[in-house]
This record gives C-alpha cells, structure tokens and sequence, in this order.
C-alpha cells in the first residue's frame, strides 16, 4: 500500500537526517577541539615562560608584562614543580576544605604527565641543572567542548524518537480512521439489502411453505446480518460477555466446512466443556473464520486443518495448524501487516483485522507459533479467560 512505502521512505530519511546531524556535529566539534587545544598550549608555553622570567628575575627586571601575563590565566588548571617534583605554585584549582593539598596536587600532577600536557623550562645559565615544569590540565570550556557533540548525538537520537513517534501515531490515528470509515460503510451499505432480504425470506417462506432452500436461505441472511453486526462493532469498544469458546469454535468449523472442500479435513482437540471466556463472541468468530480462510488458501483446496484447545487458570490458547506451504520466518510479523498478501487477489487485510481484534478489542494476543516450508503453519490464538 502507498502509504506504507511513504512511511518507510520517511523514516529512512529521518534515520539519515539524524546520521548526518550526528556526524557533522562530531567533525566540527572535534575540529574546535583541536584548535583550542592548540591555543590553549601556546598559551601555556607563553605563561611557563613568564614564569622563568620571574624565577630568573633581579631587582632592574621590570616585571609587569610578566604578571600580567601569569595573571591573565584564569581558566587553564596549571601547578608549577621544580626539578626535584615539589610543588611551587599552583593556579585555577579548587581544593576541598579539610582534604590533604599536596596529595590532591600531586595526584593531578601525575594525571597530567600521563596526558602529557607539560612544559619543561631550563632556569638558564645562572641555575645550571635546574628547571621548573609547567603542568597543566584542559580548562572547563575545553572539557565541556569535548562533551558536546556526544549531548548533540544524544539531542539528534531523541529527535529521532519523538519524530519517529509522531508518525507512528499519526499513521495509526490514519489507520484508525480508514478502517473505522470503511467498516461502518460497509455495515450501512448491507442494511438495506439484509432488510430487503429478509422481507423477501418472509414473503416466501408464506408462498412456498414446503421449499427445502428456505431455511438455508434463512441461514446465509442470518450470516450476512453477523457479517453487518461485525463491521458495525469496528471502531467501538463492545462490552465482552462471558462464552463457552469451544462451541463458538464448533459454530465456526461447522460454517468453514459447508461452504469448503470436501478434500478439507478438520481434526479438533477440546478439553472438557465449557471453557469460558470473556469475549465479543461476532468478532471472535471473525478471527478464527480468517484463520481457516488462510488456511485452506494456503493448501490450495486439499488438506488438513488442526484445532488445539488448551488453558490454565489465567488463560485460554488456541492453536491452529494446517498443512499448507508455510511462511518463511522472515514474513511472520509482516502476515499482520495491512496490504500483506500472497495471493492475486484481495486486500490482505484479514490478518491485520485478526492482530486489531485480538489486541484492541480481547486484550489478548495472535502470532505465528511455527512454520515450516511445504509443511505447514501454526498460529496461537491467547485469551485472557
């Protein structure tokens, strides 16, 4: 169906939109990165320098370029060691109160020389041997820039999500209302032929009161009058009343096996009747009748369909298998799918309206079991009792 082609093309596109955000926000964000790294290394280079001068520095110095240069660094974690690894100076730290500083100083001195983020400077001809090191760390607009394309990857994901969401609403709320549209049409339009049938069933039955057809006649307007009622039901929320599902299945196997060939063999296994369940007994009937229907295409006319009944305290499951030529086990979420057909003809919306029945209406649940190819398929019907 056309809208299910526009659906996946939208979240292709929207999968490839939050790709691209992604990646670009990674290559830019890691470009500025490396350019502030940079920066922030010549300004360390600049400012271990001025720290010599004012090492090195006698009374004639004028030392005023050079604190304000060691003054201009207020973002940039910086400690000053000597030769032998104590700690001069230290700069744009923050110690807790009542913590032991050294130990604090030198433990971020030595995660410092792991990154290698250190600046040796040679005290010059007047201290022979000895040298200070400039040990520093990434400033907090570095660290927090570092971060920022994982939060944009983040950002671009629950964009994603919540686009991805918005449709998937969108689209069901459109599906809703399609099917809601079409089934109470469809009940509207088989009023007035239903009624008309009937008054005829009536007139004939007082003329030919000995005719044999009448009373399947009677049957198939009484068929087309559930048929209505189901549709009818689609979109509303009926109440579901207590049943015994075997002999809803019994009604529904011996109406399969009237109107299908006679080279069609049903086996049922029943546990003990009755097995009572709360359900919406015209819809429940829509859904197993959908099952056989499939069933028997599935066979091509000539096979065997297997009824399996079972329950515990919580639940009731039904099993039905056939002997068909089976689905491949990539295409056993697809079957429910609206459109999905393997057949020439029809709309492939008899599984879709089973899996909304089931789910919406029965708060219970319909999958493929098992299936084999050229073997057979198997779908689980589960209800809560």
């Amino acid at each position: 169906m056309q809208w299910i082609n526009s659906f996946r093309k939208i979240k292709i596109l929207l999968i490839a939109g939050a790709a691209i955000i992604a990646a670009v926000s990674l290559i830019v964000s890691n470009a500025l990165v490396a350019d502030l790294k940079q920066e922030e290394l010549r300004k360390m280079q600049v400012w271990a320098a001025a720290m010599r001068t004012l090492n090195s520095a006698d009374e004639n110095t004028d030392l005023s370029l050079v604190l304000t240069v060691l003054d201009g660094n207020n973002t940039i974690p910086v400690i000053v060691t000597d030769n032998k690894g104590a700690i001069n100076n230290y700069r744009n730290i923050d110690i807790d109160a009542g913590t032991d500083t050294l130990a604090v100083l030198h433990r971020l001195v030595s995660a410092m020389r792991e990154s290698g983020n250190i600046i040796r400077i040679d005290m010059g001809k007047e201290l022979p041997g000895e040298y200070i090191e400039v040990c520093y760390s990434d400033s907090l607009i570095l660290t927090q820039l570092a971060y920022y394309p994982y939060v944009q990857l983040v950002v671009a994901v629950i964009f994603f999500l919540v686009c991805l969401v918005a449709i998937l609403s969108s689209k069901r709320a459109e599906q809703d209302r399609v099917w809601v549209g079409l089934s109470k049409e469809t009940a509207h339009q088989l009023g007035t032929p239903i009624s008309s049938l009937m008054a005829w069933t009536e007139v004939l039955k007082d003329k030919y009161p000995a005719e044999e057809l009448l009373p399947e006649m009677e049957k198939d307007v009484s068929r087309l009058r559930t048929i209505a009622e189901r549709f009818s039901k689609i979109g509303s929320m009926p109440e579901p009343q207590a049943a015994d599902l075997i002999e809803l299945l019994e009604r529904v196997v011996e109406y399969i096996k009237r109107r299908s060939s006679s080279k069609i063999e049903f086996i049922c296994h029943y546990p003990k009747r009755p097995l009572e369940v709360r359900i919406n007994a015209p819809l429940m009937e829509w859904v197993v009748e959908n099952l056989c229907k499939n069933a028997i295409d599935a066979m091509n006319g000539a096979g065997t369909i297997t009824i399996e009944v079972a329950h515990n305290e919580e639940k009731a499951f039904i099993e039905l298998s056939d002997t068909g030529k089976g689905i491949p086990k990539s295409k056993f979420n697809a079957v429910f799918e609206p459109g999905y057909t393997t057949k020439k003809r029809g709309w492939g919306l008899g599984l879709s309206l089973a899996k909304r029945i089931m789910e919406q209406y029965h708060k219970g649940r319909i999958f493929v079991k098992k299936s084999e190819l050229n073997r057979g398929t198997t779908f689980r019907i589960e209800l809560k009792k």
